[in-house]
């Protein structure tokens, strides 16, 4: 039987024994999740070759320009001239393009084909006026997202969109963006806004698909859905070459992009990578990346992009239709395996979890199903009852940096918009937060969220310097 000081003893020995096990299973759980850190950055690092300057033969007569701007940039070379498409994010790395271009045929732009108006595919179109009647092709509702937006007054995606793209991080923080290389235009955001001359396409797909041939070059354009309404493919059948703009390119797709923007139909976005398919090309130039070549690989690359982003569609309508709400079809909707270790779906712009939210919403709107959130409360008035539960903000103040130092730091920057919803202007707080979306930063490989979570920590950090004078 022992003694009280002798239970004592053993106490305070187990107890300090119990400490360093603690303490170890700290360092570990760091250790381990700063490795996982590592590997993100290693892998996003690798991913760098893809975008490596380069002009590569993609088949007898198209060449392909990756890694000047962020766009690829194709010519296709005819007896008479040559057709470019798409033209690039800006003017200045448009005219490397050109210069490149004429080292390997110095023949004139006869045409310009758009695949869609989205601003880093037509930025560059001067660089390819060669001549005043140089054809520029495009669908007719092009630049509808655009005026879409601006008709309604909206202008706040400009701003989101330069926290996705991380214009505002240096380049320290900025490895890349998933299809391309970090990049700085010197001018850019808006559809032809490289100049103060306005040019505009001159010629218009109205109808389904229409069979062109330009400086003696067959090709046929095909009008599609997918990532914008005004989109079309550019199938060029004597070399079975096939442009897909941005609906194919080597990551999971960006079917919902986070700077904001009207549904983008993902259930036509697989129907469109079928339509390609059933093409039967031998090769294949995406909006970004570098090209696949090589019948047998882009036949296993589209087909397992079109089922992929199926399985994702049918899969959260199973759910839907079960009565789940968003943040139950996240955790209800799991890639198989088989798609998990493929590099081109691998979640680099895009992911999948954005899509499953934004599927719900583009069929059933902003409510839930749940009858608590037809009415809830706003969030001031949640945050006032979470502090009064807590015992106090100062607690919750608490309970947040305690949740950054254990590492929960989604819970962590939740907790802090409770505090700042009552708070604003808190500096200590201001601080968590920007911690805690530096850790996610640090933890995610979708470089759209790692930029928006860098590029709002930097403002948070600015915020509190401000509120410290």
């Amino acid at each position: 039987m022992l003694l009280d000081h002798e239970i004592t003893r053993v106490t305070k020995g187990n107890l300090k024994h119990l400490l360093w096990l603690a303490v170890l299973l700290l360092l570990l759980v760091v250790a381990v999740m700063a490795n996982a850190g590592n590997k993100l950055d290693d892998q996003l690092m690798a991913r760098n070759a893809e975008f490596k300057k380069d002009i590569i033969k993609v088949s007898d007569s198209v060449y392909t320009a990756v890694g000047y701007g962020v766009s690829t940039i194709s010519m296709i070379v005819g007896q008479e001239g040559v057709v470019i498409v798409d033209t690039g994010i800006d003017v200045n790395s448009a005219k490397a393009v050109r210069a490149d271009f004429r080292k390997i045929v110095d023949k004139p732009v006869k045409a310009i084909i758009f695949t869609h108006g989205h601003g880093d595919h037509t930025g560059g179109v001067l660089a390819f006026m060669d001549t005043p009647d140089t054809q520029i092709w495009a669908r007719q509702s092009f630049g509808d997202e655009q005026r879409f937006l601006k008709d309604a007054g909206i202008h706040i995606q400009k701003l989101r969109g330069a926290r996705q793209a991380g214009f505002m991080l240096s380049p320290e923080q900025r490895i890349n963006n998933g299809i391309a290389k970090a990049y700085w235009p010197k001018r850019g955001g808006n559809v032809f806004s490289t100049s103060k001359k306005s040019l505009k396409p001159t010629h218009f797909l109205q109808t389904d698909q229409l069979a062109l041939n330009i400086a003696g070059i067959e090709l046929k354009l095909v009008a599609t859905g997918g990532e914008t309404k005004d989109h079309l493919y550019v199938w060029m059948p004597s070399e079975r070459v096939a442009f897909s703009g941005d609906n194919f390119y080597k990551s999971w797709p960006n079917l919902y992009a986070i700077r904001g923007s009207a549904y983008r139909d993902i259930k036509e976005w697989a129907t469109v990578v079928d339509q390609i398919l059933k093409e039967e090309p031998h090769a294949l130039v995406g909006g970004h990346t570098r090209p696949i070549i090589g019948a047998e690989e882009v036949t296993t690359t589209l087909t397992n992009y079109r089922d992929a982003i199926r399985f994702v569609f049918d899969k959260t309508v199973e759910g839907i239709n079960m009565g789940m709400t968003p943040n139950q079809l996240v955790d209800y909707v799991v890639l198989p395996e088989k798609y998990h270790n493929l590099d081109y779906l691998q979640p680099y712009y895009g992911n999948p979890e954005w899509a499953i939210r934004s599927i719900f919403n583009g069929y059933l709107g902003w409510f839930d199903g749940n009858a608590s959130n037809l009415f809830p409360l706003s969030d001031k008035t949640e945050a006032m009852h979470l502090a009064k539960m807590a015992g106090g903000v100062e607690t919750l103040i608490s309970l947040s940096a305690k949740a950054l130092a254990e590492g929960d730091y989604q819970w962590a920057a939740q907790l802090s918009d409770h505090i700042l919803a009552l708070k604003p202007d808190h500096k200590k707080v201001l601080l968590i937060k920007a911690d805690a979306l530096t850790k996610l930063a640090e933890n995610i490989l979708t470089t759209t969220a790692r930029n928006y979570y860098l590029t709002s920590a930097k403002q948070l950090r600015e915020r509190a310097k401000e509120k410290s004078k």
